[in-house]
């Protein structure tokens, strides 16, 4: 994101410090004794060597690793399912549509519950013990999942499973704001990105692998065993690389805010429930809860602003206030809306519409990944030359490629659809790879080291909010055309993608507002 032009710092300044004195410094309450004594012993809270000008962690690439192994099992999951479903509803017993519905938005809700507070509780007690925690919680879940000998216990498993992915995701942006700075930072969220893109797309194909060996049958329990070898080794190698909390922080007394993280958890869950459940839940009645979501919302801001006169809140909201953060946010969420209904739409057409195998729909989203892989990689080592402009053209290849996915829907929905399809998600995969990274980048540009695990989980809950409001609002639109047509899906499935490219627009437009308001106040990227 755009950061505005400032005084240059002294080369031996700690640009963490910087930050932190600044946040301080904005604040109208004085701050307490204790923390006026602790500033002045120099005791600043969780600092990585490389924030404190000292030389870089040594193990920082090893690291990043380890961190992305962690994230890219909880991304795989958020997809990997979803070819799997039909295989679940056949070979499990008690799973009822209403069960199968909740294998996956009760995995979204509860994901989406603990992002912001995962992200505090890693900045408070360290991201490493967070981060082992979250693996091993989701290893633990995914046993249960593919053990679950029916559909309520596999229900309850995958809202293990979303809760350990909400504490340990926030933890690796975190680490990588910790360990990483300048160009090298922008590498490693070009890599985190590359993972997000790839783990999104290669889910479904993964999923129609494991079930193509093991049989329909059983074969979806291999769709969460794949997640122990992995999570096992990911812990092994967390305690080895991953860097443990300082001493003075481990010291530290700090304040949760429980209150703060309630309200926060009830306006997340209420907000995105009715957009989880819309095809469950008939009727308008359930659109009320998002004005409870914003009652929660509005308590939780005056909570906040009442709690941090004297203690830490779960978030600063000081953090809206810098356009790099704030823009970045809703950039992620409008994005988000869009690109995730794309596989879940587009899978669902190729099986019941082409009777694709599981293997063969998940080949269909292999274009998508290469071209993401390589634009995160590309992305995340230019981002600091060309900042938000990067993600304008990033955005509007990603339009290009969904027009195109359209067209090719529309006019050749046959037998050999998934050869069509290869151009445009090949095309839309090089622009979500130059959107998703160089964001990730350019919104924590400006936060504080120690509030990197909290301003990372509110980048997520953005995303989980937006991918629950955009599969909602496709779905409703393909499946009332679907109705309406009495099940053509070369029908169905434009108009519905017709909704994901309005989203992919919005944030275009965000990505525009920005790049014209940097230049006409006479601000650059910087990271």
């Amino acid at each position: 994101m755009a950061a505005e032009h400032r005084k240059p710092a002294e080369p031996d300044a700690d640009p963490a410090v910087e930050h932190h004195s600044a946040h301080h410094a904005a604040r109208t309450d004085a701050p307490s004794e204790p923390d006026r004594q602790a500033e002045d012993a120099g005791n600043q809270p969780d600092r990585s060597p490389v924030d404190a000008g000292d030389q870089p962690d040594p193990n920082r690439w090893k690291a990043l690793v380890v961190c992305l192994l962690g994230g890219g099992i909880v991304l795989l999951d958020v997809s990997i399912v979803n070819v799997a479903l039909q295989s679940i509803s056949s070979g499990l017993p008690g799973a009822s549509p209403e069960a199968v519905q909740w294998i996956l938005s009760g995995y979204a809700l509860s994901f989406g519950l603990l992002l912001v507070p995962g992200g505090r509780l890693g900045d408070a007690s360290g991201r490493r013990r967070m981060f082992v925690i979250g693996v091993g919680l989701f290893t633990l879940a995914s046993a249960l999942c593919g053990f679950a000998p029916n559909g309520l216990v596999l229900v309850i498993a995958r809202l293990v499973q979303g809760l350990a992915g909400g504490l340990l995701t926030p933890q690796v942006t975190a680490l990588i704001q910790q360990l990483f700075r300048g160009k090298e930072r922008g590498t490693a969220f070009g890599l985190f990105g590359a993972t997000v893109g790839i783990a999104t797309a290669i889910g479904p194909l993964v999923g129609g692998l494991l079930i193509t060996a093991f049989g329909t049958e059983n074969g979806w329990r291999f769709v969460f065993f794949v997640n122990l070898p992995v999570g096992l080794v990911t812990i092994l190698l967390a305690f080895r690389f991953l860097p443990a909390a300082a001493r003075t922080e481990r010291g530290r007394k700090h304040d949760f805010d429980p209150v703060g993280i309630a309200l926060l958890g009830a306006a997340v869950v209420a907000l995105l429930l009715p957009f989880v459940q819309s095809q469950e839940w008939k009727g308008g009645a359930k659109w009320w809860l998002v004005v409870v979501a914003v009652v929660f919302g509005a308590c939780f801001v005056l909570w906040e602003r009442r709690y941090q006169r004297t203690k830490e809140p779960v978030i600063d909201l000081g953090l809206f206030r810098r356009r790099s953060f704030s823009l970045g946010v809703g950039l992620a969420t409008l994005y988000f809306a869009g690109f995730t209904p794309l596989f879940f739409v587009l899978t669902l057409a190729l099986q019941s519409g082409l009777h694709y195998s599981a293997l063969l729909a998940g080949l269909a989203s292999v274009p998508f990944a290469i071209g993401s892989g390589i634009a995160s990689t590309v992305g995340g080592r230019v981002v600091h030359r060309f900042g938000r402009q990067l993600i304008v053209v990033g955005t509007v290849l990603v339009l290009i490629g969904l027009g195109g996915v359209i067209w090719v829907v529309a006019n050749h929905f046959r037998s050999d659809l998934g050869w069509w399809l290869v151009a445009p998600l090949l095309v839309a995969g090089i622009g979500s790879g130059l959107t998703i990274s160089p964001n990730q980048t350019l919104t924590l540009s400006e936060v504080p080291v120690e509030q990197g695990g909290s301003a990372g989980g509110l980048i997520q809950v953005g995303a989980r909010v937006g991918s629950a409001i955009g599969i909602a609002a496709v779905g409703s639109v393909f499946y009332s055309a679907l109705a309406t047509s009495r099940g053509d899906y070369s029908d169905g499935l434009p108009l519905g993608l017709g909704v994901s490219l309005g989203f992919v627009a919005a944030a275009l437009l965000a990505g525009i507002v920005d790049v014209v308001v940097g230049k006409v106040r006479g601000t650059e990227a910087s990271i």
